[in-house]
């Protein structure tokens, strides 16, 4: 093969696909979840066949910081039990906040290289995580819908979610039907990325996963579009860009709508040379598409299009999701 060969990019660790009756860890490494909402996204889980178990820190209450559910020491002890738990397949946070960077920094990954992969779910705060579990143990895994948030039961979000986490051998192609083309093109690389602000906060420490050959997710909320442009170009100065393969920019609920954010969006992106879409319906905002991460996959700019290479999960036999529980 001569050095011009096209590399074909090689998905992380993927976990094997949920099957109806695998228990589920339901946890949150960030602020306290919403207590009124996570019975509801509790009883989804259930409904499809899962069993979720309930981790001391999703109910926790912000009794040290009101912002923090519970302690640091206790989220991150419940984020290593429920992964070195061989009876649980996977993690699907209960919501997220602020808190996952201090969850992460007390963290002990010893022994976590021996773990089969499971998969974690969750976004906003809960891209920390995802990032670290890519760096640290090579997984990959799914940004999408959290247990006590209200678009988790929302028919779009949660099938979405569903179809990789269940069914994952029909979630390899993923249109993005109103996006926008910054700049066209094909690329291929491995998925990355998530809420602009925790990649920012993330950089220059032990758990970045910087974009170089990357297909890279940014989406955000609740920022001034000065704010978004500062965070950008942090990103392009401190090299995290470098080499960065294409770019799908989801949603940017509350940040001033798309005479806002878009011109900044084209500032920062556009002269990168790779192909770029803005407004993918991922991320905050609800009618929120799963995004793999860590996962081979085919960014087509100019078709609003995404191909995984490989499923986001590993197919099992026999298939999984055949309908609700009996009895649900």
């Amino acid at each position: 093969m001569s050095d011009s060969t096209p590399r074909i990019p090689t998905s992380l660790r993927r976990a094997p696909a949920l099957r109806a009756g695998d228990r589920v860890a339901v946890l949150t490494a960030s602020s306290p979840p919403d207590q009124l909402r996570l019975p509801v996204g509790l009883d989804a889980l259930t409904f499809v066949g899962l069993v979720p178990v309930v981790y001391e820190s999703a109910r926790a209450a912000g009794d040290v910081r009101h912002y923090l559910a519970g302690s640091d020491e206790l989220r991150a002890s419940d984020l290593r039990a429920a992964l070195l738990d061989d009876t649980v397949a996977g993690i699907i946070f209960a919501g997220g906040g602020y808190g996952a960077q201090r969850t992460l920094e007390l963290m002990d990954w010893s022994g976590l290289e021996h773990v089969a992969p499971k998969i974690l779910v969750g976004y906003s705060d809960v891209t920390a995580i995802l990032e670290a579990v890519g760096v640290r143990l090579g997984w990959a895994s799914l940004m999408s819908g959290m247990v006590a948030c209200g678009e988790f039961a929302e028919a779009y979000t949660f099938a979405s979610m569903l179809r990789c986490l269940m069914a994952p051998e029909q979630a390899q192609d993923i249109r993005y039907a109103a996006s926008v083309t910054i700049t066209g093109g094909t690329a291929q690389g491995v998925t990355l990325g998530g809420n602009l602000c925790l990649l920012t906060s993330s950089l220059a420490t032990d758990s970045c996963r910087p974009a170089r050959g990357g297909i890279l997710l940014i989406e955000d909320e609740s920022e001034e579009d000065y704010r978004v442009d500062r965070m950008l170009t942090q990103l392009r100065r401190s090299g995290y860009l470098d080499g960065v393969a294409g770019i799908v920019a989801g949603t940017w609920e509350g940040c001033g709508g798309v005479e806002a954010i878009h011109p900044v969006l084209v500032d920062r992106l556009g002269d990168l040379g790779v192909p770029v879409i803005a407004w993918a319906d991922v991320g905050h905002g609800g009618h929120f598409q799963a995004f793999p991460i860590g996962v081979a996959a085919e960014l087509d700019a100019d078709a609003g299009t995404l191909r995984l290479l490989d499923p986001p999960l590993v197919p099992v036999t026999p298939s999984t999701w055949a309908g609700p529980a009996r009895g649900a």
